[in-house]
């Protein structure tokens, strides 16, 4: 499994905001089956991580990006679950739409172009921090179950 809860819950918020933004019928039932089918793995996830079927090393996998830090700064991920959960929907959110300026890029104003992709390199940096925060913290959890 090359899956962490991070890039899981991940998966979800962008399956939900693909929800969202669709009003075709045939690609919401698709959209509904692969949200199902993420809960279920997220489900199962934390049991076999519970019972110990995931090793533990195998729980995080940082992201390790590689990038200029000065002008690049984002804020840092703080918080219990929930609330980086809600962090990681935001972003992709933002991200979305910031996307959705790149599909028409011509019509981008020539003078915000370079805005829109920065903002996109930040918000990527942002949701990489929200995934290994989500990961750290369920590790982090685990660890204390075990350890008690």
């Amino acid at each position: 499994m090359a899956e962490t809860i991070g890039m899981l819950c991940d998966k979800l918020t962008i399956v939900k905001l693909k929800q969202y933004h669709t009003t075709d019928d045939k690609r919401l039932e698709s959209l509904e089956k692969q949200a199902l089918l993420l809960q279920k793995e997220v489900n199962e996830y934390i049991n076999d991580a519970i019972n110990n079927k995931i090793p533990f090393e195998k729980l995080t996998f940082e992201a390790n990006k590689v990038y200029k830090k000065e002008g690049n700064e984002v804020a840092d991920v703080e918080g219990n679950f929930g609330e980086i959960f809600y962090q990681l929907a935001d972003i992709n959110c933002k991200l979305w739409h910031e996307q959705e300026k790149v599909y028409e890029f011509e019509k981008v104003a020539d003078q915000e172009k370079n805005i829109v992709v920065k903002q996109l390199a930040k918000l990527n940096l942002e949701r990489n921090k929200c995934i290994d925060a989500l990961n750290n913290l369920f590790a982090e959890l685990l660890k204390n179950k075990t350890s008690n």
